[in-house]
């Protein structure tokens, strides 16, 4: 009678307790810069359109796809014997069928063994399930024995992916855009839309070094010499958009256009060649990374083990994936509409954990990198719209801002260290991010920094300048900002509400959550 009396107390002074969250929750008042942000909606970049069907779908549970389990093409687990070539076979057989589930029961499969070719294991088609029998202890391991060697071992980034889902074809140039549009429109005007149809993708691209429209983006700040592609080559913006419908020579999108297009400069629309629905499932992906990680000391450090890459992929995901030991996790590259769920690296550190490189309206979500990769999660190469939600990283390690021209990043309800020496890129691809960065309930966990700066002069710290971003809710043991390198600010001490800014978004664009929200919650 006392155990279940003890119980009892003990639910009910936890029912008290919930029901005084929730009352506190509830007497918090909403954000002031959110309660703008819903009268006009330039005051803040739109996240609402990330992920897997714009966050619209849930990701599917694919059953009715013509399976093609890996063993019956050659694998065998836990033989000690290499199963890559098995594995690739299995792969051309699901991309030839037009659709397929590669699947990998439970058990150890070797990808890279002593004698196997130094290539990787490719697919390029749509439709292509690559899946596992879970992440965890007792599912599916791919490991990794061997580093792939590099095109260029002066250039530590040129080692490729052990996995690459990709796409066939190419691009197709189509025309140019003939009509300004503003941020948030969801038409652009060509010259032709010959060769285009409802359902595809474009690239809209521009690169352009007018002076003036380096000066309308960077704001209250100068390039610097050394940064010779902005200089020289200029402003870059590469974007991907589905086509919804065409009325002569009007395009309507799925998604808004998030970067002002003026007709002076020119704008140039492309017909994208990719792949679409495309899934990696519940795979664990264990590299052989085991020595102490040094920065740029070599390409094994840098990219030896570089796991795996979506390039040319939209409307496609990667979830519930373990990736350890690894040089690099994955790389979301000239992709659109990815989301990335339930993933983890752990084991020794090493050099990036999962980043949106040159990607469109990409979410990466309750990830966690347990391995201290040198950069954590985040953007880079003009990613727009890329969402960080609910991921953490140790205190030992920052997001990634890999330089290049990544825009509107948003690290929402992020856990992890803040410091400026992880951010990433050559000095000729600076800076870091371009405008839109934003920080919502950011939970600082290494030591304090007073006066933290986003835009330090140069000759007290060269990699790493972010211009006017938006810091709202920053939580810390005691840092401080120096305020005039922040665009817009509020709460820098204290948590607000909403607690997240792409929930708020999506809730405000669609009137309620999806279904694939509160199961991932």
């Amino acid at each position: 009678m006392y155990n279940y009396n003890k119980i009892q107390i003990q639910k009910g002074l936890v029912a008290i307790f919930n029901l005084l969250a929730v009352v506190a929750v509830f007497a918090q008042k909403e954000a002031k810069i959110f309660d703008d942000y819903k009268k006009d909606r330039s005051i803040l970049p739109d996240f609402s359109y990330v992920g897997y069907h714009q966050g619209e779908k849930n990701i599917p549970n694919i059953t009715d796809y013509k399976y093609f389990d890996v063993t019956d093409f050659g694998a065998k687990p836990n033989d000690g014997k290499s199963d890559k070539i098995a594995i690739q076979f299995a792969i051309d057989a699901a991309n030839k069928n037009g659709s397929g589930i590669v699947y990998f029961p439970k058990g150890r499969f070797l990808v890279n063994e002593n004698g196997d070719a130094t290539n990787s294991i490719i697919s390029k088609k749509s439709n292509i399930i690559f899946r596992g029998s879970g992440s965890g202890p007792g599912g599916t391991e791919l490991y990794m024995k061997n580093a792939l060697p590099p095109a260029n071992p002066a250039q530590m980034w040129t080692v490729p992916p052990l996995f690459i889902f990709g796409s066939g074809g190419s691009d197709k140039k189509i025309g140019v855009v003939t009509e300004a549009a503003a941020i948030g429109n969801l038409t652009i005007k060509l010259n032709t839309t010959e060769g285009l149809n409802p359902g595809d993708w474009i690239m809209l691209s521009l690169l352009d070094n007018n002076k003036d429209l380096i000066a309308s983006e960077l704001k209250n700040y100068k390039a610097e010499p050394q940064w010779t592609y902005l200089v020289k080559k200029g402003i870059d913006v590469k974007v991907f958009y589905q086509i919804k419908k065409i009325n002569k020579e009007t395009l309507t999108l799925n998604a808004p256009i998030s970067y002002t297009i003026d007709p002076k400069y020119k704008w140039e629309v492309s017909k994208f060649a990719n792949s679409e629905e495309v899934g990696i499932e519940d795979i664990a992906f264990v590299g052989n990374w085991t020595e102490k990680f040094v920065h740029h000391r070599s390409w094994k450090d840098d990219s030896g083990y570089t796991m795996l890459n979506m390039r040319r992929n939209t409307n496609s995901w990667i979830k519930n994936c373990r990736f350890t030991n690894c040089s690099v996790a994955a790389t979301i590259a000239q992709s659109a509409n990815i989301s990335v769920l339930n993933c983890k690296i752990d084991g020794n550190a090493g050099h990036q954990a999962i980043n949106s490189n040159g990607s469109t309206n990409v979410l990466i979500a309750n990830c966690v990198d347990e391995a201290s990769q040198w950069h954590s999660f985040g953007s880079s190469h003009g990613s727009m719209n890329t969402v960080i939600w609910k991921c953490t990283y140790p205190a030992t390690t920052c997001f990634e801002s890999h330089s290049s021209q990544p825009r509107n990043t948003l690290f929402d309800e992020v856990e992890g260290g803040l410091m400026n020496g992880r951010a990433g890129g050559a000095t000729e691809n600076m800076p870091n991010h371009m405008q839109g960065l934003v920080l919502w309930n950011y939970k600082q966990t290494n030591e304090p920094v007073k006066d933290f700066e986003f835009w330090p002069p140069t000759a007290v710290f060269e990699w790493w300048k972010i211009p006017n971003p938006v810091v709202v809710g920053f939580t810390s043991k005691g840092s401080t900002f120096k305020m005039e390198q922040i665009g817009q600010s509020e709460s820098l001490d204290k948590a607000v509400v909403p607690a997240s800014l792409y929930l708020a978004q999506l809730k405000l664009r669609l009137n309620k959550f999806p279904k694939w929200i509160k199961e991932l919650e």
